[in-house]
């Protein structure tokens, strides 16, 4: 196996810059029973059957975007995974200019110390406020966390804070969001409830190392970061009751189908569960929760693409792609998604 098995030529027109108004009109590639077919995201229900049960992330992002100073030099910080109370590890651009034990100066009487130096950018901060007290900081001085690849060269719009948020988010934590999840609106809410398809939620806190690339030729020496999650009981009962009547849990997104599939490695079974989870799934993985897959498209070599591939087949999946660019799908966190169930070879 080698990185270059995950790799494909995608034009920069492909990239979504914007989602698609409304959510349920963007676009959804059928790789469902081993076919390649067009359809919508409103069509979803009607993909699936009546006994199966979506399972959705329901992290909320924070605006973990902040412009700092250290003395003349701007700063750029971006959380990416919570420490403690009042410490983060954070991406830092330019980081050279953050050295150990110096201060950033974050607006107002905002700020925070470096006192950590890690690798490929990362520093840690403690700020000087923590708990509560941190979060009313990060919405008074922060912005949405958009991904590198979408074009804000001005920063984030205002309709970023709305259309980078699902309507399932409602527990802070996230600095990046579980995108299959954001083409739901009401409307398809509607339609799911009308099909009879039940919905459950689970807790996974996206971090920004799900943007970080695989940098080694070889897939498995990548260390893969850490992200924190939770399911509760009532949830577990329901995984577990849908397939007891021989229904299929859908997971809806990347972040849940690893959610699931760690809870089961740590105990062989879905019951509630709480921790950190560094899962990387790689193709020969074997699923033991998750049937079917909504997600959107992926980064060429990232970890994401190497999961899809484990879960409906690298040839399989890469038709779907290569059928997407030809057919002028949108890519990434604002573009398109696909549905697609799991191959087990």
């Amino acid at each position: 196996m080698k990185l270059t098995d995950f790799d494909y030529e995608l034009p920069a027109s492909a990239i979504a810059h914007h989602p698609a108004t409304p959510r349920h009109s963007a676009r959804l590639l059928n790789l469902m029973a081993g076919e390649v077919s067009d359809a919508r995201v409103m069509d979803l229900p009607a993909l699936l059957n009546a006994d199966d049960l979506l399972v959705v992330n329901n992290t909320k992002v924070i605006p973990a975007r902040l412009i700092g100073k250290r003395g003349a030099a701007t700063i750029s910080i971006t959380l990416h995974q919570q420490v403690s109370d009042a410490e983060w590890q954070v991406f830092a651009k330019p980081a050279k200019k953050l050295r150990l034990g110096d201060a950033v100066d974050l607006g107002g009487d905002f700020s925070a110390e470096v006192i950590e130096l890690g690798t490929d950018g990362i520093r840690k901060l403690r700020f000087n406020r923590g708990g509560v007290a941190l979060m009313e900081a990060l919405h008074k001085h922060g912005t949405m966390p958009l991904p590198p690849y979408i074009a804000r060269p001005n920063g984030a719009e205002s309709t970023d804070a709305r259309d980078y948020q699902t309507m399932f988010a409602r527990h802070e934590g996230a600095v990046a969001a579980p995108t299959a999840s954001l083409h739901f609106d009401a409307d398809l809410l509607d339609a799911i409830k009308k099909r009879g398809l039940a919905i459950t939620e689970i807790t996974l806190h996206v971090g920004a190392g799900t943007f970080l690339p695989v940098k080694s030729d070889n897939p498995n020496d990548h260390i893969m970061h850490k992200e924190w999650g939770a399911i509760s009981a009532e949830s577990a009962e329901a995984i577990n009751a849908c397939h007891a009547r021989g229904g299929r849990v859908v997971a809806v997104g990347t972040t849940c189908l690893r959610l699931l599939e760690s809870c089961w490695q740590a105990g062989g079974r879905i019951q509630a569960y709480q921790g950190e989870t560094d899962l990387f799934i790689l193709p020969g993985f074997k699923f033991n929760v998750v049937d079917v897959l909504m997600t959107n498209f992926h980064l060429p070599k990232s970890t994401l693409l190497m999961l899809v591939y484990a879960f409906a087949g690298a040839a399989h999946v890469r038709a779907g792609y290569q059928y997407a660019l030809e057919n002028g799908y949108r890519f990434f966190s604002y573009g398109d998604a696909c549905l697609m169930e799991r191959c087990d070879v």
